[in-house]
This record gives structure tokens, C-alpha cells and sequence, in this order.
């Protein structure tokens, strides 16, 4: 049996996850696999590279620079967040992602996407946090209306949450079976139709299997939610999740309000962090 970590999206939602993620760096837990949908993507590779606070420290720095998210660069690049800054400037220059620690980290890290083709979540594994890992990454975050559709590998895809926001499913089909789940809404958050959705279905018209993915996301998202819940009423899966709604903003420019919410994430990790411990040693009596 094996170890996973699963990492929801939600944009700036994500600090929470940073918050706990570096909680779990400073006190040396580790998991076999991992894998990441948008923010849980973009933000939760630093796991992998074990570069405690960056996440945090450069989304506090950027927030407010229009090369990285702003209607500008969306007029120009049809990218609300600024593709080159991103995934090009911040990670090789501003604050420099540890390649070479990712390299040699033995957990195995996948991001998960939707094939604006068919509709469906498709599955990476990131090996070397290289360009080609980056554009994965790229893809798993890209939210329609705001963003393009990114060509990697002979797919195009958009934001891996409009066809599987939580993938425990595909986790457990690689045979990570003691999983930690952390979820960026409380638990008795549901999930209503999407607002505005005859303007997304403006916006993705070429593509009516994403429309019809996100004509139902909502009830695909409660139902998966449910079964969350289920796995962590039997012990099966262990869950982190917010004590109650994070009110932030998807495109947060309030450095403090960055931090806030990873604070929140901290101070939840710290608080169950005794009783996560056990449930991973019971995995190794297990074994």
C-alpha cells in the first residue's frame, strides 16, 4: 500500500495548501506519490522541489505586477496570467524553481488536465520540472474565458477542475490507497452551476465535450466531495480542509490577504498534525 498526497485547485485558494504543504516540508513528511489539478499544481510541485515558502513568498511579491495576472495581458495574450512571467521568468530568474532537487525527490508528482477534445481528465507524470512539466502545469491551471488552451504532447487542454477537481480516483487506480486529501473549501461547501455559463460556453464554443463537462460540473464536483467524505468516515483517506470559507478572491492583489489564508493553512496542519502522523504510521504497520 502507498502513500499519496492529492491537492485540490482553486487559485488563490492555494495558499491554504501552501500553508499546509510547508507545515508537512519543515516536519520531514513525505508520501510516495502525489498529484495536483491547477493551483494544486502550479503551487504544489514546491513539494516536490522542497522549497518551503515559496509559493507564498513570490504570489506576496507578484500579485500586483501586471505582467503576472492582469486584464492587460489578457487583451494582449488572451492569458489573464501572464504566460512568460509565470512559467518562464519566476521560475529561471525572479525566484529560481530547484530543478535538480525535483529531479532527485523520489515522490512521484502528476498533473491532471482536460482534453478540451473529449472532455476528459488527462494525466501526467512530472519528472524533471523542465519545460515540458511546466507546460503541464500551464495546461491544468488555463480556466476557460481567461485563458488559451495549451498544446503540450498532441493534446490541447484547459484546467484539470472542470473534469476531475479532486483525483483521488486516479491516485487510487496507481495504487495509492493511504491517502492525504487537502481541499480548499469546508466541508459543508456545495458546489452551485457555474455563474455566467453562456458566456464560458461563448468562450469554449469550439469545444462541446468541455461544455457539456462544465454544464455538470457542479454535481460531478458534491458527488466527488461525498465520496471524499465516505473514505474519511472509514479512516481510509485523511482530509485537511478549511474550518470554514476562505473569502478570498480567485485573483487575489491583497498581499495580506496571501498570507492570511496561508496562515490558515499552516495553523490547520499544526493542529492535525499529531492525528496525521498516526494515520501514516498505520500504514507502515500495515505493510
Amino acid at each position: 500500500m502507498k502513500t499519496g498526497l492529492i491537492l485540490e485547485g482553486g487559485a488563490m485558494r492555494g495558499m491554504f495548501t501552501a500553508g499546509v504543504l510547508d507545515v508537512l516540508m519543515e516536519n520531514n513528511i513525505d508520501f510516495d506519490g502525489m498529484a495536483g489539478i491547477s493551483a494544486g499544481a502550479v503551487f504544489g510541485c514546491n513539494f516536490k522541489s522542497k522549497q518551503i515558502g515559496r509559493t507564498i513568498r513570490y504570489n506576496k511579491k507578484y500579485c500586483n505586477d501586471p505582467r503576472y495576472c492582469s486584464v492587460r495581458s489578457l487583451i494582449k495574450t488572451g492569458d489573464l496570467y501572464g504566460v512568460d512571467f509565470c512559467y518562464r521568468e519566476i521560475p529561471e530568474v525572479l525566484d529560481p524553481f530547484d530543478t535538480e532537487t525535483f529531479k532527485r525527490e523520489p515522490v512521484e508528482f502528476y498533473v491532471g488536465a482536460t482534453d478540451v477534445m473529449t472532455g476528459r481528465c488527462v494525466y501526467h507524470k512530472c519528472t524533471d520540472g523542465g519545460e515540458n512539466d511546466l507546460k503541464w502545469m500551464q495546461a491544468s491551471a488555463s480556466m476557460p474565458m481567461v485563458s488559451k488552451p495549451v498544446s503540450v504532447d498532441g493534446y490541447l487542454l484547459l484546467d484539470g477542475g472542470i473534469s476531475d477537481p479532486v483525483p483521488y480516483k486516479y491516485m487510487e487506480e496507481l495504487g495509492y490507497n493511504h491517502n492525504l486529501i487537502i481541499l480548499t473549501q469546508p466541508k459543508e461547501y456545495k458546489k452551485q452551476k457555474v455563474k455566467g455559463f453562456p458566456l464560458i460556453k461563448l468562450s469554449v464554443r469550439k469545444y462541446p465535450a468541455v461544455i457539456k463537462a462544465i454544464g455538470v460540473r457542479h454535481d460531478m464536483y458534491n458527488r466527488c466531495i461525498e465520496e471524499i467524505n465516505e473514505r474519511e468516515s472509514n479512516g481510509i483517506s485523511f482530509v485537511i480542509r478549511p474550518p470554514e470559507p476562505l473569502g478570498i478572491s480567485r485573483t487575489e492583489k491583497n498581499p495580506n490577504e496571501l498570507e492570511r489564508v496561508y496562515q490558515t493553512g499552516r495553523k490547520e496542519a499544526e493542529k492535525r498534525l499529531s492525528a496525521l502522523k498516526l494515520f501514516l504510521s498505520e500504514q507502515k504497520q500495515e505493510l
